[in-house]
């Protein structure tokens, strides 16, 4: 390991030293009822796509659950706040959203969460303080940024979470937020999902080097890998993040190592893997990996957590009748969010 390398991890081990909140039956409990209600939602969504009902493009979860369930049992959700690229279905969920209100924003609906026009990928609540639900690769890095910067400024106590994927490590924005976000001590948690193939290519095409985490090295930002398939092991390595940031000690940079079993997008033929080594990940399916930790605590029995996921295939149910009884917006609508600022700078020469 190179000098630098262990300097970042000593001094992340130093700052760490908080108390993590149990990891109880009740924790557990939850972290199943909603993983697994997460995971039919996707698959519901991916069946609405086929028949036609959702439109444009679509970028399923399926896999990477553990994620959002760590990060949000380790956030203070009366005041932290997430941003995301456009995988975005669940996070807002994990965040409080309602899931009928995302259903029917995937779907077109007046009801949605951003009443219909954002749809698959600009899921957003200024409620819950999710932000996006961003189309642009790595277009929420600086905007994470500036929620941060934000929030430092007024003084907030609040941390935000920054997600991208591992594509969009590519970006140069990356590279100058980490320098800003560092230099001035932003309280923001920059967390890549990495997923292993980015839209289609895998990591050690795109890079000389594989451990995306060591891009916070050049920056001497805290930085970690973590088992993402695991939710304890997330919100370990996210509590720590959280609270250094928190504190005013700056960001920290995490790379999430996950797998995602569907394809990039709807799109996807996904010519880049075979069916044996997506089989292989299902092995570490982190729903299976919870739900083995309550059966081995005897948390529930088998026959509880098959009366859970009953709850969830109907609670998916209720969504899509909540979304198939809404209503489509009224072509009216299309104005309402359109803005015109009178004396803008240049705009008369620009007429003329």
């Amino acid at each position: 390991m190179h000098i630098i390398e262990s300097k970042i991890f000593l001094i992340f081990a130093t700052y760490f030293k908080t108390t993590m909140k149990e990891f109880s039956k009740e924790v557990y409990l939850k972290w199943y009822e909603d993983m697994t209600m997460w995971r039919r939602f996707e698959d519901k969504c991916r069946s609405l796509y086929l028949k036609q009902k959702i439109r444009g493009f679509l970028h399923l979860y399926n896999g990477q659950e553990a994620i959002p369930a760590g990060f949000t049992h380790a956030m203070d959700l009366s005041k932290d706040s997430m941003i995301t690229a456009y995988r975005c279905h669940i996070h807002p969920m994990a965040m409080g959203v309602d899931p009928k209100k995302i259903m029917a924003e995937l779907c077109g609906k007046a009801t949605g969460t951003s009443k219909g026009m954002g749809g698959s990928m600009h899921i957003f609540s200024k409620e819950h303080r999710f932000y996006g639900g961003h189309g642009i690769v790595g277009g929420q890095i600086p905007l994470g940024a500036g929620i941060a910067f934000a929030d430092k400024y007024f003084d907030r106590k609040a941390v935000n979470i920054c997600f991208m994927g591992d594509g969009a490590v590519r970006q140069g924005a990356l590279h100058e937020t980490f320098n800003m976000a560092m230099n001035w001590k932003l309280p923001v948690v920059f967390v890549c999902e990495n997923n292993g193939y980015a839209m289609g290519t895998s990591v050690k095409r795109t890079a000389n080097h594989e451990d995306i985490y060591k891009l916070g090295l050049g920056y001497e930002m805290p930085c970690l890998p973590v088992d993402a398939m695991d939710p304890e092991k997330v919100a370990e390595a996210a509590y720590e993040a959280i609270e250094r940031a928190r504190r005013g000690d700056g960001p920290t940079f995490i790379e999430a190592r996950t797998y995602r079993y569907r394809g990039h997008s709807m799109s996807d033929a996904e010519p880049y893997r075979t069916k044996d080594e997506v089989a292989q990940y299902k092995l570490e399916d982190p729903i299976e990996i919870v739900k083995k930790r309550i059966l081995d605590n005897k948390w529930a029995t088998e026959q509880e957590l098959e009366t859970m996921d009953e709850k969830s295939r109907e609670f998916v149910e209720e969504c899509i009748e909540f979304m198939e009884q809404s209503p489509y917006p009224d072509t009216s609508q299309v104005y309402d969010f359109v803005y015109s600022t009178p004396d803008y700078p240049f705009l008369d020469k620009l007429e003329n």
